[in-house]
Parts: structure tokens; sequence; C-alpha cells
């Protein structure tokens, strides 16, 4: 996806804003993971959201960049300790924090990444342009996002043992560790733009179905994604064991002998070629890739009624044109 002049523009603010955070330089086992871990780059897609849906609300996106900030330090904060927790040695092909200094380190820092991305909100409070009001609502969102987040990589945890899991409760979960953060976002925007309830409930509920079909299509690729766009043969889920929307589908609709297959498979460290291709046959058979190829389009398509629902501006367009390039990626 090339880049248009807004968004350079909002992306170089972005990283600006970035780059200008003022850290101390002791302790440096403290500030020096933390700068290592902004410093990575990453697509930013999250801080973007939030000056987007800003400049949509018809709102300055200077006024959004310590709420795009905060949103990005929490995010990468969320890298930090995940990393540890998946035990996950490279971040953007580059070696984690946790692998570069320690676990300690790595928690430590994370930990003043998070205090830091609260400081940002408090400009919103500190600034006459903002009520008490909005400045409460601006943390309510953002508080709610973290919990959120918490939750869903809780989940997350839990159903690596759990032998069964629903795939009401795999939404709940993705809503948690993707969709929470993209939609808390763009309301933070709406909320820096002095917008109304309505339109902040709608983008908030624009960010919630924007995670939840990326998540979806990102487990349905996986399965049906051209190896050679993809970087991996299809069924890399499969063979890594993982419980994903479409394992999970494919289990509740099976027979006894179709779900033994898929179970014995997924159990196995090693399943060979023909196990999972077996897998993505089942899959096939019971309609489940079908049915989740509908299901992520129904999710697109409440984004694009929802966003519809601003009159046409720049902002509005580059958040169209973010959501069919997300729609109709391939890998």
């Amino acid at each position: 996806m090339s880049k248009t002049d807004l968004q350079q523009l909002l992306l170089d603010k972005i990283e600006t804003g970035l780059k200008e955070i003022d850290l101390p330089v002791q302790p440096k086992t403290l500030y020096e993971p933390y700068r290592y871990a902004l410093s990575a780059g990453g697509k930013r897609i999250r801080p973007m959201l939030t000056l987007l849906a800003c400049g949509l609300c018809e709102g300055n996106p200077e006024d959004a960049l310590p709420a795009a900030l905060a949103v990005e330090i929490l995010h990468n904060f969320t890298l930090v300790h995940d990393d540890i927790m998946d035990s996950a040695d490279t971040r953007r092909g580059e070696p984690s924090v946790f692998k570069k200094w320690s676990e300690n380190i790595a928690i430590l820092s994370g930990d003043v990444m998070f205090a830091d991305a609260y400081k940002k909100l408090s400009y919103y409070g500190h600034s006459d342009e903002y009520s008490k009001h909005e400045f409460a609502a601006m943390h309510d969102v953002f508080v709610k996002a973290i919990i959120t987040v918490c939750e869903g990589q809780a989940l997350d945890m839990e159903f690596v043992e759990r032998l069964n899991v629903s795939h009401e409760e795999y939404i709940q979960m993705i809503a948690g560790k993707t969709a929470a953060l993209l939609s808390g976002a763009l309301e933070m925007g709406a909320i820096s733009a002095h917008s109304t309830n309505q339109k902040r409930k709608e983008l908030a509920e624009l960010g919630y179905e924007m995670g939840i079909a990326f998540q979806i299509q990102d487990d349905l690729l996986d399965a049906t994604a051209d190896p050679e766009k993809f970087g991996k043969r299809p069924g890399g889920d499969i063979f890594e064991g993982k419980k994903t929307y479409l394992t999970i589908l494919a289990l509740e609709r099976a027979n006894s002998a179709q779900a033994t297959l898929i179970e014995e498979t997924l159990d196995q460290e090693k399943p060979n070629d023909e196990q999972v291709d077996q897998v993505l046959s089942i899959m096939k058979e019971l309609n489940v890739l079908s049915d989740v190829a509908d299901e992520v389009e129904q999710h697109y398509q409440k984004a694009f009624q929802l966003l519809n629902k601003f009159r046409t501006s720049d902002y509005q367009q580059e958040l169209e044109k973010l959501l069919i390039f997300l729609q109709n990626r391939d890998h």
C-alpha cells in the first residue's frame, strides 16, 4: 500500500513525536530498552487511527498526538511483555527486549512504558481546551482498552491448556487482543476533536469490526493464502498445533472421526504434510473456509457502513483506503 500525502504527513507527526519523548539517560537499563522498543519500527496503525479519527470528527490531528503517542507506547509495552510470555526471541526481525537484555529488565522497562503512556494523557487534563468530562472520558477509554487487552491475553493463554474452546470464546479473545486497542485508538481520536458521544460510539464500533475482521482473516489466510505471497505453505497454524477460529469451527461441526483426526493432528509435535492436508480438506468439506470468508466480509462491511456515517473528507477517504487495503490483502 503506497503512502498518500496525508498518510505520510500523519506518520511523520507520529515518528517525530516518538523521537521527541524526553527520556532520562539513567538508569540505563530502564530507558535504553524503552528507546529500543520504540525504535524497532512497525506500521504505527493504532496511532494513525487516532489522528485519522480526530480529523474525521473535524478536529486538528495535532491535538490528538498525545493520545496517539499514548496508544503507540502502550502497544509496544504489550509487545515487550508478550515476547516474554511467548518466549519469542525476535520482534520485527530484531532480538526482542528480554532476549537482548533479560526478562527482569524487559519487565521493568515495560512497566515504565506503561506509566509513560499514561503520562501522555495528562496533556488533556492540563489543557484549558479540554473539559474535566473530556479528560475523564479519555482516561476511561484508555483504561477499558488496557483491561480488555489483558483479558484477551489471559484467555489466549488459557486456551492453550483447554481441550474445548467455543468460537464465541475465541471471538471474545481476539476482541481483547486485537480489536480493543483499535477501538480505543479511534474513540480517543474522536474525544480529542471534542466529538459527540454518538460519533465516539460509531468509531469505537468501527475499530471493533476492523479488529475482528483482521484477526479472523489472518486465520483464514494461514489456510488459504498463496504460499509464494504468504511466505509459508497453507496450514502453518495446524503444523504448530494452534487453536484458531477455523479449527474451533471445524471441531464444532465435525463428526467423531473428523474430530479425532483434527485433535490428533493438533496434538502432534510434528504432524506430516498429509495429516495437515486432511485437516484442511475437512475444513473445506464442512464449509468452514467459505463461511469464515463470508464472516470476514460481513465485519468489513459493517466497518464501511459505520465509516459512511461521517461526511466525506480526506480523513474519511484515508480510512476507507486502509479498510480496502486490509480487506483485499492476500498475505
